[in-house]
């Protein structure tokens, strides 16, 4: 039956994109339009969201992404996270507040190496091409929307209150407004970041890694007291590697390996296989009940087990572990522990998720950030790129097991998916939200698979977002005496409003039967757009 007053369903048989912002949609749209694969249309869509989304996404943030690869008929990883650090100074470190923002936050950027990686092994265009639309954007500028308002002008009081780093972060985004104030309609203009993007354009990657963009970064970092070195830049290298799958109703769901934390996002589904959903009614309470207990329990197995070995992980994917926690599900006691780290749980991240599929079988989920809301807050004079500060997502506690060590790869809770049937590519699906990550993509792949919703619908369905102890945050939308009867049964419920990006901002394309479907999250600017 239609259902008025929601976001359509977008349907295209040549291609699609689902981005955070319709400009970045837009531009890797018009690429597939002009010959461009997937791997190109992410390139564009990246490089525009790092204009579009200053706040979230950029050139010198970490992500990762899975894609399948139509021409080896296999799906693959591609790992783009730094290591921790030569010189990551921990003994001077015991709770993760202190690397909030500022230089010793600064990881070493990965996301640009990403890109130029998916083009460089399966692209068929050249940077100059694909980098094209974002320079024009940030040279010409764009009209601000909702989203860019709230999070330039939430952020603003905070960073005032940063003495080296606000005047640079100021000069870039708020004299780069007109009338310096972020309001809707207002046009953001970033002449440095079009000049960097145009000269890694023509030189390549090089440029940041070992090259001129590279020192300028790292004098930055120095100069402010930070401790990453070229050293560090040069051993950022973007990787290929195998991903891990489980199935979840026949289908297989593939993520990246450990050190990323994607598997808690496997063995939910996996526990959640064990009951029959779709007899549950939709977001009523046993529905949800049984998903947030599965969530917390797969939680709680991620942090006891750190960084798994690939033997490890079998087994925590094993049928008779599967079943061990499903008993646990069905036993009705409240499940109570931590979701988050083994330390204090974390504020939100600021992440971005995108998706693409082409006309050649390719499928990409890309999901990258720069960590918090303007990362590390430290700009690069005269480049408009800002630092990530993802280390501020290290678990740097001395008392815990999981503590990281210098040069060790960075455990990260993004979990990029690409979900096949019968050896076939037929959904892409990610999103932001730091751990809420790992929770939210289970929420929506129940909407879509146990209940059948299309794929907009699925993304648009009420979410629920669980931290440490009992909490859960539910969006409102749920029925009053639902949320009761949750909180009966052991769940510290709040009510949330009806919608909040606390819960992510989820992008996805679907292929069926040769029609492409894209899915956008309206908690944030997601916008779907055809090829």
């Amino acid at each position: 039956m239609l259902q008025h007053g929601k976001r359509p369903t977008i349907a295209s048989r040549h291609g699609m994109v689902a981005a955070a912002h319709p400009l970045a949609a837009a531009a890797g749209a018009r690429v597939l339009g002009n010959g461009g694969n997937a791997f190109d249309a992410a390139a564009a869509t990246a490089a525009t969201l790092n204009v579009v989304e200053p706040y979230m996404s950029g050139l010198a943030g970490q992500g990762m992404a899975t894609c399948y690869i139509a021409s080896e008929r296999r799906v693959r990883s591609l790992n783009f996270l730094g290591l921790i650090p030569r010189k990551f100074p921990l003994d001077r470190l015991s709770n993760r507040e202190q690397v909030l923002r500022g230089p010793i936050a600064v990881g070493a950027p990965g996301n640009l190496a990403g890109w130029c990686e998916m083009v460089g092994a399966y692209g068929t265009k050249k940077l100059p091409e694909l980098f094209a639309p974002a320079i024009a954007i940030a040279r010409d500028g764009f009209g601000l929307i909702e989203f860019n308002v709230e999070e330039i002008g939430g952020v603003t009081h905070e960073l005032r209150n940063q003495a080296k780093l606000y005047p640079e972060w100021s000069r870039t985004y708020l004299e780069g407004i007109e009338g310096g104030k972020p309001m809707q309609g207002a046009v953001l203009r970033q002449a440095d970041l079009a000049r960097t993007l145009e000269a890694l354009a023509a030189e390549g990657p090089s440029l940041l890694y070992g090259g001129a963009l590279g020192q300028k970064l790292i004098d930055r970092i120095v100069e402010l007291g930070g401790t990453l070195t070229l050293e560090d830049l040069m051993d950022m290298k973007a990787q290929w590697i195998d991903p891990v799958a489980a199935t979840y109703r026949g289908r297989t769901i593939h993520v990246p390996p450990p050190p990323c934390e994607a598997f808690q996002y496997l063995l939910t589904l996996r526990i959640l296989e064990g009951f029959d959903l779709a007899k549950m009614q939709r977001n009523g309470t046993d529905h949800i009940d049984t998903v947030l207990r599965a969530i917390r329990i797969a939680a709680g197995v991620r942090i006891a087990t750190g960084v798994p070995s690939q033997q490890k992980l079998a087994e925590l994917l094993s049928d008779g572990h599967v079943e061990s926690l499903r008993a646990r599900v069905r036993d009705g006691r409240p499940v109570t522990g931590p979701t988050e780290q083994w330390t204090a749980p974390a504020t939100d991240g600021h992440t971005t998720s995108f998706s693409i599929a082409d006309r050649h079988g390719n499928m990409v989920c890309v999901t990258q950030s720069l960590g918090s809301v303007f990362g590390s807050g430290v700009v690069v004079p005269g480049t408009g790129v800002c630092l990530n500060n993802f280390l501020y997502w290290a678990d740097v506690n001395p008392a815990s097991p999981n503590r990281v060590k210098q040069g060790d790869p960075m455990p990260v809770c993004v979990a990029p998916s690409i979900v096949t049937e019968d050896d076939k590519p037929v959904l892409a699906l990610g999103t932001p939200g730091s751990y809420g990550i790992l929770q939210t993509q289970v929420q929506a792949m129940v909407q879509y698979v146990d209940y059948g919703l299309p794929l907009q619908q699925a993304i648009e369905a009420p979410r629920a977002r669980l931290t440490d102890g009992r909490a859960v945050l539910l969006e409102s939308r749920v029925d009053a005496q639902v949320r009761d009867e949750l909180r009966n049964r052991g769940h510290d419920l709040s009510s949330g409003p009806d919608w909040t990006m606390k819960v992510g901002g989820m992008q996805a394309v679907a292929l069926r039967d040769g029609t492409f479907t894209g899915g956008c999250d309206p908690r944030r600017d997601g916008y779907c757009v055809p090829a």
